[in-house]
């Protein structure tokens, strides 16, 4: 692909006008409707890999489009308030694309540009992120799917409306299938079941793995390091790919007790309890026990929230 391009979709045509990203199997693009110039992202297959790729490699690159799409097309309006609104969908050159609203980068680059300034995020702000990802999560849930791809890069920012929002649902596995399956996400946020598999080399996961990932994220936030445990899995996955788990056995340790003192060394003294329990809670080694559902989410970020006895910012903007 090339700017200049047009992809034909199905509710009308969009003009690629520079390449924003790429992956293994697919390549975003800035792209602007030829109708009205309303801009867009428009996320298309990598057909260059596609074509060296197996056959299970690229039934699995398709798949992955199409539950994205499939996701994306059966929320409600209102239920778009913290995931990417699809703006058009369809097939360009006998492969799925779609285009979606585009939006001011993502959590991972505005992390990095205010820490290079000096101006990382306060527990507040954290919190607020926090709340906002577990709304998305909640959203995706709902639908009947578990993410189990949590991570800064996948959160983009609306900085208009001063939100995030999740984005990249070719993970996404339906809940109602509890069967083990396959290796999927990113080894660097992955819950011990989504990491360790079974002695089939399968991996059982739930909803909940999904809030073992969002635990790691407010670390990473508010400590701007990331968990060990989650370091030693990303590094064993480089090294070994899903074979790498066997090199960690015994499972590493999940927020030592430095972890933790780190943690809490960002909070003024009389705000540490509530922290501490959302943030042991989402990281509970075992999925039993963390939070079931949203909800309670939710009850543990707002009594973290009244020990800071403020109410936290929505979103700061990097400029």
């Amino acid at each position: 692909m090339e700017a200049g391009d047009i992809i034909t979709l199905t509710a009308g045509a969009w003009r690629l006008q520079a390449r924003l990203n790429s992956s293994s199997y697919g390549e975003v693009w800035r792209a602007a409707s030829v109708l009205d110039g309303t801009p867009a992202a428009v996320k298309l297959v990598n057909r260059a890999q596609m074509d060296q790729a197996l056959p299970p490699q690229r039934a699995l690159w398709r798949a992955s489009f199409d539950a994205e799409i499939a996701f994306l097309r059966g929320l409600q309006p209102w239920d778009q308030r913290h995931i990417v609104r699809l703006l058009d969908s369809g097939d360009h050159d006998g492969l799925p694309a779609l285009a979606l609203e585009l939006l001011d980068g993502d959590l991972a680059a505005h992390l990095a540009t205010l820490r290079s300034r000096g101006a990382g995020p306060d527990v507040g702000q954290a919190l607020a992120w926090t709340a906002q990802v577990n709304g998305a999560l909640a959203k995706v849930h709902q639908y009947g799917w578990r993410y189990l791809d949590l991570k800064p890069a996948n959160l983009l920012i609306d900085a208009r409306a001063g939100a995030l929002k999740l984005a990249d649902f070719g993970t996404n596995r339906q809940l109602a299938n509890s069967t083990a399956h396959s290796y999927a996400g990113t080894a660097a946020w992955q819950a011990p079941e989504q990491f360790f598999p079974d002695d089939a080399g399968r991996y059982r996961t739930d909803a909940r793995s999904d809030y073992f990932a969002l635990g790691a994220l407010l670390y990473t936030i508010v400590t701007a390091v990331p968990l060990r445990y989650c370091a030693a899995c990303a590094d064993a996955y480089r090294t070994h790919g899903p074979a790498g788990a066997a090199a960690l056995r015994p499972m590493p340790a999940i927020l030592a007790p430095d972890e933790a003192a780190l943690f809490l060394g960002r909070v003024p003294a009389r705000d540490h309890d509530g922290l501490l329990v959302l943030l042991r809670s989402l990281l509970a080694p075992r999925p039993e026990h963390r939070p079931r559902h949203a909800l309670e989410v939710s009850r543990l970020i707002a009594r973290a929230a009244r020990d800071l006895d403020r109410a936290p910012v929505l979103f700061r903007s990097a400029a």
